[in-house]
C-alpha cells in the first residue's frame, strides 16, 4: 500500500511543477491568441468598409463617412475609428480618445497594429492604408482590449482548474498502474517459484510481451505523427506537401494507379509523324498531377494509334516525356473488349444508371462478360507490375467496379483504394441493375472506397444494406463483408493549384480582344462560355434553351450577348451521344435565326477538342461561365473556371446538382431543368457589380486554392497510410497473443 501512495504523491508533485510552468505561458498564449482575433477583427471591419469609404472620399461626402463611421462604432468591441489625412485626424467617432495622434499610424505605408494605453486599459490602433480620389491616407480602428485582459484572467482560473483535476486524475492512475503493476509481478513471481519447485523452466512472460509491446508503441507513435503530417499540410497542399508527406509516410512503399484513359496518348498523323496528345478528361487532369507528384506506376488501357510503337517490351513508356517521372503500363483491348466493356457495360449501362439523366440504361449479358474478362485483364496486369506484396493501388472510377476484388485475390496484403469518379444512385435506382451484387462484391475489395460527397456515400451503404449481407458501421462509414472492413469516405476531387494552363496566359483584357477578334465579335460584346464534352449529362440543350429566354425576356441583350459553347465529341459510337450533338447543332441554328442577323449570332457553337491553354483563354475572357450539370459528381470544369480568373472577375452559374455547387456556393446556383430561372440567373450575372463579383471569386477561389488536388489525394494516401499502421497493430495484437503463454 505504501508503494501506491508513493506513486500517487510522486504523479501529484509533478502534475504541480507543471502547473506552475505551463500557467503563466497558457495566459500568455491566450492573452496573444485574443490580440489576433481583435487584429482580424480590425481586418474584416476594413476589408467591408473598404470600398464604400473610397468612394464617399472621392466624392467628399462628409456626412455620409461620419453616419458610417458612427455606425461602425457601435459595436461594443469597437472603441472609435476615424480617417488619417496625413497627420490630420479626420471624421473621428465620438469615443476618440483625444490623446489619439495620427502621427504613429501615419508612419508606414503598410497595415500596423500597435498598443497604447488609454485612462486604465490598452487600447490595439489598427492602421489601414487607403486611397481614395488620388489621395493616401490611413483608416484607423481603435479596439478597447480590456475585455482581452478579463480573458486572461479567468482562462488562469479555469486552466488552474482543468490542471488540477488532471493531476488528481493522474495521480488515481499511477496509483491504480501501481497496483496492477504489483499484483502482476506478485504473481509472476509465484509462478517462478512453482517452476522452480516442479523443476519446470518456462521463459519469463516479460520475454515475449515486452519486444512486441515496443513494436506496438513504434506504430502508434507513427500513427500519431502520420496525424500531426495531416493536420500540418491541410491548408497548404502542393506538389513539394504531397512529396514530403508520401515521404514521411509511405517511405518505400509501391504506388501502381489503374485507370481506362491513359494521361499522354500517341497517335499517327496523316503525314505518318507521331503526335502526343493530353486527353480532355476530368479524371486525368485531376490525377496526373498526383502520379508527378508521388511516382510509380500508371495502369491504363493504350487506346492511341501509335500507341504500341512508343513503348518497350514490357508495354512501358515513361512519362511526361519532356521529364519523365512515372511510369505508363499500356493494357492492348481488342476492338471487341472496347466495344462490349467501354461502351456496352460501362458507358451504356452504369453510366447511364449512376447520372440520373432520365437516359434508360442498357444491361447486355455479352456486355457484361467482356467487362468482367476486361478487369481480369487489368488485374493480371498490376499483379505483373506490382514489385512488393503489399502496394497501395489506386483504382480510379465506374471502368474497375470488379477489379478491387479481383487484386485482393491475388494480393491479399494491398491497401486498395478505390474511387468512385461519377455520382453513387440512390439504393432504389441501383437495384434495377443486373449485376448490383456482383458490383457490389467487387468494390468491398477496397480498403477504402472513395466517393465525391457523403450523401453518394450514404447512398452506397443504402446499396449495400440492401442487397448483400454485409455488417454496416453507420458510425465509422464502414462495411465489413467476408470477414474483411472497408471505409467508405467522402473526397471531392479538385484540380492543381495553381493551374499549369494558367502560365504564360496573357492579361485578361488582351485575352477579351484576341477571342473576340478569333469569333468575328465587336470590341464590347459581353461573352459567355459553357466547356464540356457532349454529353448528355452536362445540361448543353439546356443552357441554349435558357440563352433563348435571356434574349426573348431581356432583348436589351440582342447584339450584346454570344454565347460560346465548346463542346469536344465523345463516345461518338453510342447513338445518344451522336444524338444530342445533332440536337444541339439544330437547336443553335435555330436560336441564331430566331434572335440573331447582320452578322450576329448569339450563339456560337466550337465542336472541337480544346487544348488547357485555349481553353483557360476563353476562361479569362469571359464575362460569364455556366455549368448546367444535370447530375455530376463533381464537374471541374466549374473549379477551373475560378482558378483561370486571377482577376477576380467573373460570374459562374452552377447548377445544384453538380457536386461542385456544394463547395463552390458563392457562384449563382441554379436549377438547369428551369429554363426561366436559368435566364434569369445569366441576366443577374451580366449586371452584377463589379465589387460583387470581385468579392464571390475571393472566395471561391479560396476554396480551390485550399482544397487543391493534391490535398485530395493526399487525403486519401494518408489514410491509406494509416490504415496499414493500424493493420499492423492488429497483426502484432494477434501475434502476441498467439505467443503468450496461456496463463500469463
Amino acid at each position: 500500500m505504501r508503494i501506491i501512495f508513493r506513486f500517487g504523491g510522486i504523479a501529484m508533485l509533478v502534475a504541480a511543477i507543471v502547473i506552475l510552468a505551463v500557467l503563466p505561458f497558457a495566459t500568455s498564449f491566450v492573452e496573444q491568441w485574443s490580440r489576433r482575433d481583435v487584429e482580424l477583427r480590425s481586418r474584416l471591419v476594413f476589408n467591408s468598409v473598404r470600398d464604400q469609404v473610397s468612394g464617399l472620399l472621392a466624392r467628399n461626402d462628409t456626412q455620409q463617412i461620419a453616419t458610417l463611421f458612427e455606425r461602425i462604432a457601435s459595436d461594443e468591441r469597437v472603441l472609435a475609428i476615424g480617417f488619417c489625412d496625413g497627420q490630420e485626424l479626420r471624421f473621428p467617432s465620438r469615443n476618440m480618445p483625444p490623446s489619439f495622434s495620427c502621427t504613429e499610424a501615419s508612419r508606414s505605408d503598410a497595415e500596423s497594429f500597435s498598443t497604447v494605453r488609454n485612462q486604465d486599459h490598452n487600447v490595439l490602433v489598427s492602421s489601414f492604408p487607403l486611397n481614395a480620389g488620388g489621395r493616401a491616407g490611413h483608416l484607423v480602428v481603435l479596439h478597447d482590449l480590456s475585455y482581452a485582459d478579463q480573458r486572461g484572467g479567468e482562462a488562469r482560473n479555469y486552466l488552474f482548474l482543468a490542471l488540477a483535476g488532471v493531476a488528481f486524475g493522474a495521480a488515481a492512475l499511477a496509483a491504480m498502474i501501481a497496483a496492477i503493476i504489483m499484483r502482476r509481478w506478485l504473481a509472476s513471481i509465484r509462478q517462478a517459484l512453482e517452476n522452480a519447485r516442479a523443476g519446470g523452466a518456462q521463459p519469463p512472460v516479460e520475454e515475449n510481451i515486452i519486444p512486441l509491446g515496443q513494436e506496438i508503441r513504434d506504430v502508434l507513435q507513427e500513427l500519431e505523427a502520420s496525424r500531426r503530417t495531416i493536420d500540418a499540410a491541410h491548408t497548404d497542399w502542393s506538389p513539394d506537401t504531397l512529396r514530403a508527406a508520401l515521404a514521411n509516410e509511405l517511405s518505400g512503399s509501391e504506388v501502381i494507379v489503374v485507370s481506362n484513359r491513359e494521361p499522354y496518348i500517341h497517335n499517327r498523323t496523316e503525314d505518318g509523324r507521331i503526335s502526343l496528345q493530353i486527353p480532355a478528361s476530368g479524371l486525368v487532369s485531376a490525377l496526373e498531377p498526383v502520379v508527378r507528384a508521388c511516382g510509380g506506376t500508371w495502369v491504363a488501357h493504350g487506346s492511341g494509334s501509335a500507341d504500341r510503337e512508343t513503348v518497350d517490351a514490357g508495354d512501358r513508356v515513361p512519362v511526361p516525356p519532356n521529364n519523365p517521372s512515372y511510369t505508363l503500363r499500356r493494357v492492348w483491348l481488342s476492338e471487341e473488349e472496347q466495344d462490349g466493356y467501354y461502351y456496352g457495360a460501362a458507358n451504356e449501362g452504369l453510366w447511364p444508371l449512376c447520372h440520373i439523366a432520365f437516359v434508360r440504361p442498357i444491361f447486355r449479358e455479352s456486355d457484361w462478360q467482356f467487362y468482367r474478362s476486361v478487369n481480369e485483364k487489368f488485374a493480371e496486369a498490376i499483379v505483373a507490375e506490382a514489385k512488393r506484396e503489399d502496394p497501395i493501388i489506386l483504382v480510379q472510377d465506374y471502368h474497375f467496379a470488379l477489379l478491387p476484388r479481383m487484386i485482393r485475390d491475388r494480393l491479399p496484403q494491398a491497401t486498395i483504394v478505390t474511387f468512385w469518379h461519377i455520382p453513387w444512385p440512390n439504393a432504389e435506382t441501383f437495384g434495377i441493375c443486373p449485376w448490383r451484387e456482383e458490383i457490389i462484391d467487387g468494390l468491398l475489395g477496397s480498403s477504402i472506397l472513395g466517393f465525391h460527397t457523403q450523401a453518394h456515400c450514404n447512398n452506397f451503404l443504402d446499396s449495400v444494406d440492401s442487397y448483400v449481407e454485409s455488417r454496416i458501421d453507420r458510425e465509422k462509414d464502414s462495411v465489413i463483408f467476408g470477414g474483411e472492413e472497408t471505409l467508405i469516405r467522402p473526397y471531392p476531387i479538385s484540380i492543381e493549384w495553381p493551374p499549369t494552363a494558367l502560365e504564360g496566359q496573357r492579361p485578361v483584357e488582351e485575352c477579351r480582344r484576341i477571342v473576340r477578334e478569333r469569333l468575328g465579335l465587336p470590341p464590347d460584346m459581353r461573352i459567355g462560355v459553357g466547356i464540356e464534352r457532349f454529353d448528355y449529362t452536362k445540361g448543353i440543350l439546356d443552357r441554349m434553351q435558357a440563352i433563348d429566354v435571356l434574349l426573348a425576356e431581356h432583348p436589351e441583350w440582342h447584339g450584346n450577348f454570344a454565347f460560346v459553347q465548346v463542346a469536344a465529341p465523345t463516345r461518338s459510337k453510342l447513338q445518344n451521344y451522336r444524338q444530342l450533338q445533332e440536337e444541339a447543332e439544330a437547336l443553335a441554328r435555330e436560336i441564331n435565326e430566331r434572335h440573331g442577323g447582320d452578322g450576329y449570332e448569339p450563339i456560337k457553337l466550337l465542336i472541337r477538342h480544346h487544348e488547357p491553354d485555349e481553353v483557360f483563354e476563353l476562361f479569362r475572357a469571359a464575362d460569364l461561365c455556366i455549368v448546367s450539370s444535370l447530375h455530376d459528381g463533381m464537374n471541374l470544369v466549374a473549379k477551373e473556371f475560378v482558378a483561370a480568373r486571377d482577376d477576380e472577375q467573373g460570374v459562374l452559374i452552377l447548377s445544384a446538382f453538380a457536386g461542385a455547387s456544394r463547395e463552390l456556393s458563392e457562384a449563382l446556383i441554379v436549377n438547369p431543368y428551369n429554363a426561366h430561372a436559368m435566364g434569369e440567373a445569366i441576366n443577374r450575372a451580366l449586371t452584377m457589380p463589379q465589387p460583387e463579383q470581385r468579392e464571390r471569386m475571393r472566395l471561391m477561389r479560396d476554396q480551390v486554392k485550399e482544397r487543391n488536388v493534391y490535398r485530395w489525394a493526399g487525403q486519401m494516401l494518408l489514410a491509406a497510410s494509416r490504415l496499414r499502421k493500424q493493420q499492423r497493430i492488429r497483426r502484432l495484437i494477434a501475434k502476441g497473443r498467439r505467443r503468450a503463454p496461456a496463463n500469463a
